[in-house]
């Protein structure tokens, strides 16, 4: 497809498992564009972008924004679970860009809060009601965990970078510590990424099957897989304990960050736990906070269904950024 030089941006979703790249016009992502990679296929993410603009025509754009899912700074990413680092002048160069910007993965998931098409967010808790411009949290479970505030003000939006995935996984009771412990000795440290994300449910399988003296593995597709046929009542147990903890993770944020606009959760393990979360007590477990457990009637949480948020947010960011 022949497209015109200096028209369109590039964005970029990058993952630890796999990049989603599109072209968007102004702040409209072009749906006929969006494409996904497997990051294993490819040594870098110029590759990915170089791969994709081939596909494109070799179109040259104006601008290009990538989302990390790792940590970000002074325009430099670096992905926390694959061996990519990142640049503004790489990406510039891959895309031939003029403007570039590179985000965390869950800020480009906060810039696109208010643009996501109907149908792209469902309600699994519900709120006390919200007011325009108040703050509102996403929390993105995938192949990592991490948070982004989303701050409204005179002069726009601000989304806040973080790396909460890498924080001490909470501990309420023995189960608790025993969990933390077998975290610690096999991990090197009980992080909550470690617990609430694509390993950290295969995690809380493997110390399942430790305390029952049965020391099966299995990975976070087989387990679904298994609670979906009933074949396997561990499945269902690591589900159980991978919702509750959850829900209290996140309202623990809730009540660190005050998102009075909304929680919303994002990424592939997010999707594939919401058909649970009702049956096995999130909303419960958000809200157990002792005397301000009424206090957490007050947030609303909601799951982004958009697979391509990210791309959606990065566009709209760009169409804000000076010319």
């Amino acid at each position: 497809m022949a497209l015109d030089p200096d028209r369109y941006a590039l964005v970029a979703d990058t993952g630890g498992t796999n990049t989603r790249v599109a072209l968007a016009e102004g702040s409209r992502l072009l749906p006929q564009t969006v494409r996904r990679y497997a990051n294993a296929a490819h040594g870098s993410l110029a590759e990915v972008l170089e791969t994709f603009l081939a596909d494109q025509g070799g179109v040259d754009c104006a601008a290009a924004a990538v989302a990390v899912a790792g940590p970000v700074r002074d325009g430099r990413g670096t992905l926390t679970n694959l061996d990519w680092a990142i640049d503004e002048a790489t990406v510039a160069r891959a895309a031939k860009a003029e403007r570039v910007a590179v985000l965390n993965d869950l800020q480009a998931q906060g810039h696109a809060l208010g643009h996501l098409g109907a149908g792209a967010l469902a309600q699994i808790v519900p709120g006390a009601g919200t007011a325009p411009g108040q703050t509102r949290l996403v929390i993105g479970i995938g192949t990592g965990f991490n948070v982004a505030p989303v701050h409204e003000g005179a002069f726009g939006r601000l989304v806040a970078p973080a790396e909460a995935g890498h924080v001490t996984l909470p501990v309420r009771d023995e189960a608790g510590l025993s969990l933390a412990r077998f975290l610690a000795r096999e991990h090197g440290f009980a992080s909550v990424e470690d617990a609430l994300s694509g390993r950290g449910l295969a995690h809380l399988y493997a110390w399942l099957g430790a305390e029952a003296g049965d020391p099966r593995e299995a990975d976070s597709g087989a387990i679904l897989a298994a609670l979906g046929t009933g074949s396997d009542p561990r499945a269902e147990q690591a589900v159980r304990l991978f919702v509750q903890l959850l829900g209290a993770v996140a309202g623990d944020l809730a009540l660190t960050m005050l998102p009075f606009g909304g929680i919303f959760l994002a990424g592939g393990m997010a999707r594939a736990m919401a058909p649970h979360l009702a049956r096995f007590g999130f909303a419960a477990a958000f809200r157990d906070k002792g005397r301000f457990s009424r206090f957490m009637e007050d947030f609303g949480v909601w799951v982004i269904e958009d697979d391509f948020a990210a791309l959606h947010g990065l566009a709209h960011h760009l169409a804000r950024l000076p010319a």
